[in-house]
This record gives structure tokens, sequence and C-alpha cells, in this order.
């Protein structure tokens, strides 16, 4: 089962960005705003003021994501550039968090680039 991982807010207002997205196609729930979803899975980058969160509690989440991908390892979950839209932070700052990902989390090329350096 493919899985859509987008960036969330963790009042759940799926409202903009990849957000709207993942609630339109993909099963996100109005809201819930971390955790399976559906077809998707959110990972908080803003509180629930729609404030953008710190990068450290960025990184536990996406922590918290990439135990749930190990542990359900007959899904497939597609990354968005969390993090990288509404939330303002740059690929550099994102994409290292997911350093130990497994082989079924997919990343987009702009994170993959700056783990490839």
């Amino acid at each position: 089962m493919n899985i859509f991982v987008f960036g969330s807010n963790q009042a759940g207002r799926h409202g903009k960005g990849a957000a709207l997205h993942a609630k339109q196609y993909h099963g996100a729930i109005y809201g819930k705003g971390e955790g399976i979803q559906g077809r998707s899975y959110g990972i908080p980058t803003k509180n629930h003021n729609i404030k953008t969160l710190p990068l450290e509690q960025i990184q536990k989440h996406i922590h918290t994501f990439l135990i749930f991908a190990k542990n359900n390892p007959q899904m497939t979950f597609n990354v968005t550039r969390i993090g990288c839209g509404l939330a303002g932070y740059t690929d550099n700052e994102i994409a290292p968090f997911f350093k130990h990902k497994t082989n079924n989390v997919i990343l987009p090329e702009s994170f993959n680039n700056v783990l490839d350096k």
C-alpha cells in the first residue's frame, strides 16, 4: 500500500499545500494532526495555532514516523518536502532527519540530493 506522507499541523486543519491534497485524495482526517490517516501519514511541522514548530520538535515527529515505517514494511511511504513549504524550512535543514530511513521510505529528490552530499 502506498502512503502519502505530508507536513501537518497539530490541530489537523488540512487546509493548504500537501495537507489539503492529503485530505482531498489520500484520506487525511480533519482534526487529526499526526499519524496514519487513510492512505496518508501526517508529520507535524506546525503547532495547534498553525505556528511553525522548532526543528528539534519536527525531528522528534520524523523519528516517530520512521519507527512506524520500520514497523510496517508492507507499506511504501512517499514523503513530500515536509517542512519546506508553508513551514519555511529548507531541504538542508529537514533532509538530515531522514538519514536513517528504511527502504520503504521514498524521499523527494531534493532530500536525496542533500543526503547524497
